[in-house]
């Protein structure tokens, strides 16, 4: 029985599980024990765990390391795997159980929020073509998360989080809202880029005049 369920069988929501995580023994958690907590079906719960913590205000360069896990499940989505596997050595990948205690706190009551209004809806947009649709989205934004972009971590982050929750309720609006995130995020990412490449073209064209 993982933790995912309760003695009699039945699904613990995932702020429960999340609870139970910070309050093991032991001095560190580890990537392993949060996917063997989650069991089979772990792609959801283990991609929305990663989401929040890629929505805390990292220093620039910090959702490097956060968003890396990130990369590797939306690879095994889109590839339409059934079970959630990860090499042993990112299994071993841990933080401090104390820390990890402290940033759930500041989750749970937007997570509790959020687990009151999703429910299954709209299957097509999670069927197995819908799957596989979101772990490529999934993988884009993980990239886009793994860049060290200063302040680019919350729209992708978000939207990865809209797409977890939309496979762990199997909540097609849930989904939805990912795809619309994700399509902010890439007008965002023109947005910048186009103004990256004015300033340096208007740098060139003043040491131009200088010279």
């Amino acid at each position: 029985m993982t933790l995912t369920e309760t003695s009699t069988g039945r699904p613990r929501a995932f702020s429960d599980v999340v609870e139970m995580l910070g309050a093991r023994d032991g001095s560190r958690l580890t990537l392993g024990e949060i996917v063997e907590a989650f069991g089979d079906r772990a792609f959801g719960p283990v991609m929305f765990f990663f989401a929040l913590i890629n929505m805390l205000p990292w220093p620039p360069g910090g959702t490097t390391l956060t968003g890396a896990p990130l990369v590797l499940l939306s690879m095994e989505l889109a590839l339409g795997r059934d079970t959630l596997w990860i090499p042993g050595w990112a299994g071993r990948a841990s933080v401090n159980r104390q820390t990890f205690r402290k940033l759930s706190r500041r989750l749970l009551k937007p997570l509790h929020f959020t687990e009151r209004l999703a429910r299954p809806r709209l299957y097509i947009l999670t069927g197995g073509l819908g799957q596989g649709l979101i772990g490529l989205a999934c993988l884009f934004l993980s990239v886009v998360l793994v860049l060290p972009i200063w302040g680019g971590n919350l729209l992708p982050a978000v939207a990865i989080g809209f797409f977890s929750l939309g496979v762990m309720q199997r909540d097609g609006l849930a989904v939805l809202i990912g795809w619309l995130l994700t399509g902010a995020t890439v007008a965002v990412l023109f947005l910048a880029w186009a103004l990256i490449v004015a300033a340096v073209e208007h740098g060139l064209r003043w040491f131009g005049h200088l010279f």
